[in-house]
This record gives C-alpha cells, sequence and structure tokens, in this order.
C-alpha cells in the first residue's frame, strides 16, 4: 500500500501531466492569434531619438507617394476636356450627361492615374434614374475631386 503522502505526490504529478497537455494541446490547436498582423506601435518617447527620426521620414514618405497619385491641375483639366468630348446626348437641361461605354473609352484615353475611377462600381453608384443608363459628367468629375 502508498501513504498518504506517495499518494498526494502522484496525485499531484497525474494533475500536471493532465493540465500540461491540456494547456499545452489547447495552445498548439488555436494558433490564429499568431497570424494576426500588429496594428498598434506605441509612440516613441521623447529620449528615443532614432525612434522618433524613423517615424518622421517614414510619415514623410507616406505623404509624398499619397501627393503623388493627386491628380494635378493639368490632369483634371485634360480629365474633364475627355468627359466633355464623350458625352451622350440628349443633354438633361443644361448637364452633359455620359454612358457607360463612352465612359471607358475616357478611362483608357485619361492616364494610369485616372484609371482607379473608372470602374463599374463607381459608374452604378453614381448612376440616378436617368432613363438612357448615364450619368452626369458633373456628378462623376465632382466625385474625382473629393476622392482623388
Amino acid at each position: 500500500k502508498k501513504s498518504e503522502q506517495e499518494l498526494k505526490d502522484e496525485e499531484m504529478e497525474l494533475f500536471t501531466k493532465y493540465y500540461m497537455e491540456w494547456k499545452g494541446g489547447r495552445k498548439s490547436g488555436n494558433t490564429s492569434y499568431t497570424n494576426i498582423p500588429r496594428f498598434y506601435y506605441r509612440l516613441p518617447a521623447e529620449d528615443e531619438v532614432l525612434l522618433q527620426k524613423l517615424r518622421e521620414e517614414s510619415r514623410a514618405v507616406f505623404l509624398q507617394r499619397k501627393s503623388r497619385e493627386l491628380l494635378d491641375n493639368e490632369e483634371l483639366q485634360n480629365l474633364w476636356f475627355l468627359l466633355d468630348k464623350h458625352q451622350t446626348s440628349p443633354m438633361i437641361g443644361e448637364e452633359a450627361m455620359i454612358n457607360y461605354e463612352n465612359f471607358l473609352k475616357v478611362g483608357e484615353k485619361a492616364g494610369p492615374k485616372c484609371k482607379q475611377f473608372f470602374t463599374a462600381k463607381i459608374f452604378a453608384k453614381l448612376l440616378h434614374n436617368d432613363p438612357y443608363g448615364r450619368i452626369s459628367i458633373m456628378q462623376f468629375f465632382n466625385y474625382v475631386m473629393r476622392k482623388g
């Protein structure tokens, strides 16, 4: 027969063994948390000069890249000229309209910076109750000015 202390030791040993298996098994079974990208980084302290400089530089590079994506005045004028040239009749009052076919033609001619605006999704978003399935050139141009 085993003494009371030996029984307690054996019980503790079994408990530890099963606990570690359960804890380890659960950990290895659900590792999705290791795939979640880190989205928050603390701001560098005042005495971390190198980290502050790195943050400033990366922000400046990001802003430069974003500003290069924006349309400049000449590109906006060219876009307006192309939209006006490819408008689809009849006009609704004073408002010039464009159908999807001409919309795609303008998208091909407008250049790479404008390409992101010439999608079916954007056309559909701006499409209102026009009997000919057209959108307003002015509404589209305003959309580009706001988003670009």
